[in-house]
């Protein structure tokens, strides 16, 4: 079998994207990989305290998070 392996650069960059239920321009969007995890270490003070806001008002202010390809990469 001949796997092929990808380089960082290669690979897919993901983020979880947080849309707001009110107001279709704002977003809260973190890095993730495929599946979604988020790695909280890697994250600013600052990025930490908004991604658990935005998982902590899902469904009342923000939509259910979907991961997107990352269009920065």
């Amino acid at each position: 079998m001949n796997a092929t392996l990808l380089t960082l650069s290669e690979a897919a960059h993901y983020e979880l994207r947080f849309q707001s239920l009110f107001d279709a321009g704002r977003a809260y969007a973190f890095p993730c990989d495929a599946a979604g995890h988020v790695d909280m270490d890697s994250l600013s003070d600052t990025a930490r305290e908004s991604y658990l806001y935005a998982r902590a008002v899902v469904g009342r202010e923000l939509s259910v998070p979907a991961v997107k390809v990352s269009a920065t990469h």
